[in-house]
């Protein structure tokens, strides 16, 4: 699977940061591996090995004692949990999403349910603030939570540099000939592999198209490719494959990492993303970058990140998604101005921006002005681990 989650923004805050600062201290605390994933940072940047795993006993305790040593004045948490912790100085925690409590009727008993609710409740009271990914995530912290909306700030994400690279070049299209024996025009998705991102219809939507497709004499050989993680966990998507009868015109593709996904986005007809479900939602905007028409849905996060650069659509029916593919797949002119308009919104998105809102905050929380900013020692990304 491509570089999806909490890693890939843990990265980008940290590499944004040491550009734009280079007085505070700031240490981060994680798997050396993850750290050397960021790449080169300047001085005043250090990082401590978090020998067990974060989600531990062993780790939080570990942890504890590293931040006790070292005597930060903030801690910055990049993803949201439950487990308290007593921390010794205040603490900054990004949410990037509420799925698990929007779902939380499905698994385990409703006791650990909730028990589960009320701890991340009080871990988000104890916070010196909230970043939000999105209006919408943060709307949803304010009603499940009841937190205040005054603590919580929207402070958006972006796209990796390196979706940023350019158009595939004629090298480009024979590594995805030769090594993925792909000649031939594909819808294209790629993300998580699990229910609310909605795949099921996706193949259903996919196999319809083919029929409508068949009876206009358009695009025979159109495919659909799908690139995301843990496909084996899910044997309903194979079968609704066999059930819709594209056996022969739907590809799994598994993982994938950013520099061939790039390709696949560029190369891609269209980019298909009907989540039922977004905190932010970053491959649409992936896709933008590369010129590609996105279809995705009209709930959520999304149209907040997507703005007017994509085809939006219920995402529950079917034949919408189908209808919407039809269009975008045959409407030259839908096409050129989605490509336009995609291009303009992804430059909406900044993660140097998104770094300065960021240190705003430490300062904010911290009280700390130009004057002491040498003094002040910051833990940004107590979980570097994705």
């Amino acid at each position: 699977m491509t570089e999806f989650g909490v890693g890939t923004y843990t990265r980008n805050v940290v590499r944004a940061l040491g550009r734009l600062d280079h007085e505070n201290e700031y240490v981060l605390i994680g798997a050396p591996e993850k750290v050397a994933e960021i790449g080169p940072l300047p001085p005043n940047f250090e990082s401590i090995r978090l020998v067990h795993g974060e989600a531990t006993t062993k780790g939080y305790f570990e942890c504890r004692a590293i931040l006790r040593q070292i005597n930060c004045d903030l801690i910055h948490i990049p993803h949201l949990f439950w487990m308290p912790r007593s921390l010794p100085c205040p603490y900054v925690i990004t949410v990037h999403d509420v799925l698990e409590h929007m779902y939380r009727a499905r698994d385990g008993s409703g006791l650990r349910r909730s028990l589960h609710f009320q701890l991340t409740r009080r871990v988000l009271k104890g916070a010196a603030r909230i970043l939000a990914v999105s209006k919408f995530t943060k709307s949803e912290i304010e009603k499940l939570f009841n937190i205040p909306s005054s603590k919580i700030e929207v402070v958006y994400n972006a796209i990796d540099q390196r979706f940023l690279h350019g158009h595939a070049t004629d090298a480009d299209r024979q590594l995805l000939a030769e090594r993925y024996q792909i000649t031939y025009p594909f819808l294209l998705y790629a993300g998580r592999i699990s229910p609310h991102k909605n795949l099921v219809r996706i193949i259903e939507a996919f196999s319809a198209l083919k029929a409508e497709l068949e009876k206009q004499a358009q695009y025979p050989d159109l495919k659909l490719i799908i690139i995301g993680d843990e496909l084996s966990k899910h044997p309903d998507l194979r079968r609704t494959v066999v059930r819709g009868g594209v056996q022969n015109d739907v590809r799994f593709m598994g993982f994938v990492p950013i520099e061939v996904l790039r390709i696949f986005y560029d190369l891609a007809k269209i980019f298909v993303f009907p989540s039922l479900y977004e905190g932010f939602g970053l491959p649409p905007l992936e896709a933008m970058a590369h010129g590609t028409p996105v279809v995705t849905s009209n709930t959520s996060s999304i149209p907040e990140v997507v703005g007017n650069a994509a085809v939006l659509v219920n995402a529950e029916n079917v034949f919408e998604i189908m209808r919407a593919l039809l269009r975008v797949l045959l409407d030259q002119g839908l096409r050129d101005r989605l490509k336009q308009r995609g291009y303009e919104q992804v430059r909406r998105f900044s993660w140097t921006a998104s770094a300065q809102q960021i240190f705003n905050v430490y300062e904010q929380v911290t009280g700390s002005s130009g004057q002491r900013r040498g003094q002040a020692a910051l833990a940004a990304g107590k979980a570097v681990n994705s």
